[in-house]
């Protein structure tokens, strides 16, 4: 493997403080809704469909996020552990290339492809 443990464990310490800061963005950047209707020249069931649409989409992004989120601090967790690298499932080692691939990788390919539950986190 071309890539050590060490640097897995930093690219997804990286990682992690990325989604932190995404995560902070978006929740920064909602307004309330009392603040964003004033005003408005627009007739309320468009804006309120608007609203709605953003809502969800901005709902869906900050779920997304913070499932990758879990991951990565699954995989953290692993380290601190000893038990990184090592499949949820089946406890056998996790291929290195996969790892490489995929740092936050809990599951192996096999567990994966066969829709396993991981014991303790999300797969």
């Amino acid at each position: 493997m071309t890539t050590s443990f060490e640097q897995l464990r930093t690219r997804l310490e990286s990682e992690q403080k990325h989604l932190l800061e995404e995560l902070a963005q978006i929740k920064a950047n909602v307004r309330p809704t009392e603040e964003r209707r004033e005003g408005s020249p627009f007739g309320k069931r468009e804006e309120e469909a608007t609203e709605s649409f953003e809502f969800e989409r901005r709902l869906a992004l900050e779920k997304r996020l913070t499932d990758q989120l879990a991951e990565i601090e699954h995989a953290l967790q692993k380290f601190e552990e000893g038990t990184y690298g090592l499949c949820d499932s089946c406890e056998q080692p996790i291929a290195p290339d996969r790892l490489e691939a995929l740092p936050q990788a809990s599951l192996c390919v096999d567990c994966k492809t066969k829709g396993a539950k991981a014991k303790s986190s999300p797969g």
